[in-house]
């Protein structure tokens, strides 16, 4: 377990708590969760299913308020989205534009900046597409295209944003195997390319385990955070030998001991 006060923090969570409802009906989701997360590092977040982790990021993001406690971006309150933040979301297909073409999607993040007309809009937008490989795909509708590659769309556009900082909710978490693996990959690659600061949520150890510089481990409601790991694993990683590293093993036991109450 590390602790996180040795650390300058990008990202400050501190004393978050939320409650739903009041009176006899209210549940508490979360109660006192406290975590810095570094600039430019890959942050994942981990815990029993109920626990509040999609809510967490959402008040990270300042999509929702917390209850109680703040949130701080480069030393700033959050109280609303900031400049610089993207959220993806696990619905990816309802955040897709169903009657504009797939460049015109990933477009639609920059196209409102000044000095941007539509022909830069989708000039910037193709090079995203490239990195996801759906330069092909620009002229077509987000109903022609797979699930694993609507998602792709998704990425490219919360990539074509040139964010600071990378929310992502449980984004693989509806697609194949195979697919989700194509996904890692590219996740992996444009944040080793791009450094911005990512968080993931996610309820599959293994995901957090490859992807992730630390992993956040949230007890059940009202969540708190019980132990973070850093994952200490070699980079870039691969979907064939990372998985039988040692230190991959060592800590998918731990964080699975962990989640599941048993002793290591």
């Amino acid at each position: 377990m590390e602790s996180q006060t040795l650390t300058p923090s990008y990202l400050h969570l501190e004393g978050i708590g939320k409650t739903f409802g009041s009176g006899s009906n209210a549940v508490q989701a979360l109660g006192r969760v406290d975590l810095q997360v570094r600039e430019g590092e890959f942050m994942a977040i981990v815990g029993p299913s109920g626990c509040g982790k999609s809510t967490l990021l959402q008040i990270a993001a300042g999509l929702a308020s917390a209850s109680q406690g703040t949130v701080r971006l480069a030393g700033r309150s959050v109280s609303a989205p900031p400049p610089g933040l993207v959220y993806l979301f696990q619905q990816y297909a309802k955040s897709l534009f169903a009657w504009r073409t797939v460049i015109d999607n990933v477009a639609f993040a920059v196209e409102h900046r000044p000095g941007m007309n539509r022909d830069s809009a989708r000039a910037h937008s193709l090079k995203y597409l490239e990195m996801v490989g759906l330069a092909d795909f620009a002229g077509h509708y987000p109903s022609q295209l797979s699930g694993g590659m609507q998602q792709r769309v998704t990425i490219a556009r919360a990539l074509a944003a040139e964010p600071r900082v990378l929310l992502m909710d449980e984004p693989f978490s509806s697609v194949d195997a195979l697919t989700r693996m194509e996904l890692h990959a590219i996740i992996q690659s444009l944040w080793a390319q791009h450094r911005f600061t990512a968080v993931l949520v996610t309820h599959d150890v293994d995901e957090a385990v490859f992807l992730a510089d630390r992993i956040a481990v949230l007890s059940g409601r009202p969540s708190r955070v019980v132990e973070i790991f850093e994952t200490r694993l070699p980079r870039p990683r691969d979907k064939i030998t990372t998985p039988e590293h040692p230190g991959y093993l060592e800590l998918r036991h731990a964080l699975l001991s962990l989640l599941l109450g048993r002793e290591p």
